[in-house]
Parts: C-alpha cells; sequence; structure tokens
C-alpha cells in the first residue's frame, strides 16, 4: 500500500482498506446496494442490494443498542463490552461479522492486540448466542502486516478459526451480493 496512494482492489467485489474503513460509505458507492441509517439509532444502518435487505451494520455501540432491542442483556453475559470496528450481521448466511481495521506505520501496540482475536471471538459467540447466529473475526490489516515479524501471529490467527485480509475483503466472504459486471 502506497501512502496517500490507491489500492489496486477491485471496489466492485470488495472492502478496500484506506487507514480507516467506513463499511457503510463504501458498501454505499457500489452499484446496487444502498445503505440507509436507522431512524433512531446512529451508528445502525441496513444494506440494501437491488432493493432488498441484506444485512445490517453496527459501529460501536450500534451492536449493543440492536442486542437491547432483541431483549438481550449484554452485562448478564459479558463482564465489559467489546466495541467492534464494523459488525456486519449478513441475512443470507446469518452470520455476524466483526471486522476490526488495523493500520500500523511504526512500530506500537497493534502487534499485541492482534493475539487477542481468539478470546474476542469467543466472547461475541457468548454475546450474540441467544441470536442463534454465526460469528466471525476478521482483521482488516494494511501492508504494514506483511513483514516477516507478523508470520507468527498470522499463523496464529488463522489457527485459531480466526481470518485476516490485507487492503481488501472479498463480498463473496462476507456472502454480500456482488454486482454483475454489467453494473460497474
Amino acid at each position: 500500500m502506497i501512502r496517500g496512494g490507491i489500492g489496486g482492489a477491485n471496489t466492485q467485489t470488495g472492502i478496500r482498506f484506506e487507514g480507516k474503513t467506513e463499511l457503510a460509505a463504501f458498501l454505499q458507492s457500489i452499484t446496487g446496494y444502498k445503505v440507509t441509517l436507522h431512524a433512531d439509532h446512529k451508528s445502525v444502518w441496513y444494506i440494501f442490494f437491488e432493493e432488498k435487505l441484506v444485512g445490517h451494520i453496527f459501529r460501536k455501540q450500534g451492536l449493543y443498542k440492536h442486542l437491547a432491542e432483541q431483549g438481550i442483556v449484554w452485562n448478564g453475559i459479558l463482564s465489559k463490552q467489546l466495541l467492534p470496528d464494523d459488525c456486519l450481521y449478513v441475512l443470507a448466511n446469518n452470520t455476524f461479522f466483526i471486522v476490526e481495521c488495523k493500520f500500523q506505520q511504526v512500530e506500537g501496540s497493534v502487534d499485541e492486540k492482534l493475539q487477542t482475536c481468539d478470546f474476542k471471538k469467543k466472547q461475541y459467540r457468548r454475546l450474540l448466542a441467544p441470536l442463534n447466529v454465526e460469528v466471525e473475526y476478521i482483521y482488516l490489516l494494511n501492508d504494514w502486516f506483511r513483514k516477516p515479524a507478523y508470520k507468527d501471529v498470522l499463523d496464529y490467527i488463522i489457527h485459531v478459526g480466526c481470518h485476516y485480509y490485507f487492503n481488501y475483503i472479498p463480498l463473496q466472504k462476507l456472502g454480500l451480493p456482488i454486482p454483475s459486471a454489467s453494473d460497474s
């Protein structure tokens, strides 16, 4: 990734990393998608593809607002809230995707944060169990993490059943519809 440059990923088929990913804005920019903000919650969005509801996005506190609407009291399950960068619920596969964006340009504390995915995925599974859904945990990383020094932690992420992508998450991986080539 060239700082200040343009990524090489095809933006019609995935989420491109730009230091800070705004999932709602990205999806809104794709042909066929429409993303609308929840009338009462400024951190909850509805995702439509060709006028059909296909999912929801919850940022930070938005997940807990959704859980409260479902009658779930989070602090009866967890001792501390986890605040996801983005939490995407896809109706087609009944799955919550916890997406954490990690952008690094110098050595720092993010190194250790990558090692917490197993614990966090288990906590999210406990939290979301009353909804009877699947839970996936994904890191969206910039090229900083391609360095050989991260091989062990990247191997660990896969070993514990979590996922990571560099600069790009394919819509297909999330189970979201992909616009036809003629729509681009």
